[in-house]
């Protein structure tokens, strides 16, 4: 444990970069050049979007699925190895109640719940400012760790709101549109 969560190196400006950023970072572009640039990625955003049209354009949902499930069982191996290296203990229960934290971060960084829309980079966007809130109220000193979760909550939340707000604006506008021409050719 001691080699592995030690071993860095220094970068210009005299930073140091883990082993634990640099696997971070190769996985974020890995999963950008995944996302965007192969034919799984496609059709991960396709079944996102609405898995009967997918079906409909030949995507074999049920094989991409599995995949999909495969690589999300990976990463989450790869996380727990590099998070029990970070805390230098293989305590089986350290992650509970993280889910919460994974959820918020995905959210906050602009991926609909509803399926097909967001992006890597908006996500690790959303780890950012998850770490922002967590590293204030840990540092502030006064407020409990408690707040924490709270706080993550209430962001969510809010994510979650204006998602909906903004998606249903959208669909109004889309339906005017067709209304505004299907009016303009019976005339």
């Amino acid at each position: 444990y001691d080699t592995l969560s030690g071993l860095a190196w220094t970068i210009p400006g005299g930073g140091r970069l883990s082993a634990m950023g640099l696997l971070m970072l190769l996985v974020v572009v890995a999963g950008i050049f995944v996302a965007h640039r192969t034919r799984f990625g496609n059709q991960v955003y396709a079944i996102g979007g609405n898995a009967t049209s997918a079906n409909l354009m030949g995507i074999s949902t049920r094989s991409a699925t599995i995949r999909i499930y495969m690589l999300s069982t990976g990463l989450a191996t790869l996380a727990g190895i590099v998070f029990s290296i970070y805390t230098q203990a293989g305590y089986a229960l350290a992650g509970v109640g993280v889910e919460l934290d994974a959820i918020a971060s995905v959210v906050i960084g602009g991926t609909l719940l509803s399926g097909g829309v967001g992006t890597v980079l908006g996500t690790l966007f959303g780890v950012a400012i998850q770490g922002l809130i967590q590293t204030y109220i840990n540092f502030d000193g006064t407020l409990s760790s408690w707040w924490t979760k709270i706080a993550i909550g209430i962001l969510l939340f809010i994510f979650i709101a204006l998602q909906r707000g903004l998606t249903v604006l959208w669909e109004n506008r889309q339906n005017a549109a067709v209304t505004r021409v299907s009016g303009a050719g019976s005339r």
